[in-house]
């Protein structure tokens, strides 16, 4: 169709970063292969929908109401025929390397130690992180997991957590601190990849196209991200905005 061939071109024209010697997945050829997908994918011919939930004007047999996703409500979506669904971070942001400085700034500020070296993510270890495990908190208890727990002053008398409950607390206020960090960078460096924008504003003002932005990044940080770079109007206008929590499952989960 028409609006594949605008969208593949506009990606075409889009760039990225690589990360040490090892492409990362924000790189022109993994991100425009992604968003490429997801617009190609949703371009079928028109079938006929259940019907549509009110608030968003996208049918349940499309999505399940999200549990405390953001609101929207001037979208014009009518009988849609395709849907854009936009990732955050990497797709809409190049976040990764704040999200990492933000992780280690967290780490810094506990002084966590692991086998009594300071615990830092690496830019090469966090690119293969960030690929393979979805969520913050799930990240650090899966390096944790296959390393060793941190100890930290501020922690259980700088004892390795004891048990489950002494873990979930531990990564709970590291991802508390994290976000407050996170924030604080997203503010000062966070800008929109070339051409994203600008795809966004010609699929929302198509009534065939319905439009969202799908996330599974910690709430807080993401609305963050979406209100500084997205802006509040655009966001009004779209069919669904949803971030880690919102839904019943995380990715990699299909549904």
């Amino acid at each position: 169709t028409a609006f594949v061939a605008k969208t593949k071109s506009i990606l075409d024209g889009m760039t990225g970063t690589v990360h040490g010697k090892r492409p990362c997945r924000l790189c022109p050829s993994h991100s425009r292969v992604r968003l490429t997908m997801t617009v190609s994918a949703f371009a079928q011919p028109a079938v006929t929908l259940a019907p549509r939930v009110s608030t968003r004007g996208v049918s349940r047999r499309t999505v399940a109401t999200p549990r405390g996703a953001i609101r929207t409500s001037a979208s014009n979506t009518k009988n849609p025929r395709f849907a854009l669904l936009f990732d955050c971070d990497g797709v809409i942001v190049e976040t990764e390397e704040l999200h990492r400085r933000a992780y280690n700034a967290s780490f810094d500020f506990y002084g966590l130690k692991i086998a009594g070296t300071p615990l830092v993510w690496s830019v090469e270890y966090y690119d293969i992180l960030a690929n393979t495990v979805g969520g913050g908190k799930p990240k650090m208890k899966f390096h944790f997991g296959e390393n060793r727990w941190p100890v930290g002053a501020d922690f259980f008398d700088g004892a390795i957590p004891n048990g489950e409950d002494e873990q979930n607390q531990l990564v709970d206020a590291l991802q508390d601190k994290k976000t407050e960090f996170y924030k604080e960078i997203v503010a000062s460096t966070a800008t929109a990849r070339p051409g994203v924008l600008r795809l966004m504003d010609e699929a929302i003002n198509d009534p065939q196209i319905a439009v969202g932005i799908c996330s599974a990044a910690t709430k807080a940080g993401f609305e963050k991200v979406v209100n500084s770079v997205v802006g509040p109007e655009r966001l009004s206008k779209m069919d669904v905005v949803m971030a880690g929590g919102d839904g019943v499952c995380k990715k990699t989960h299909p549904l």
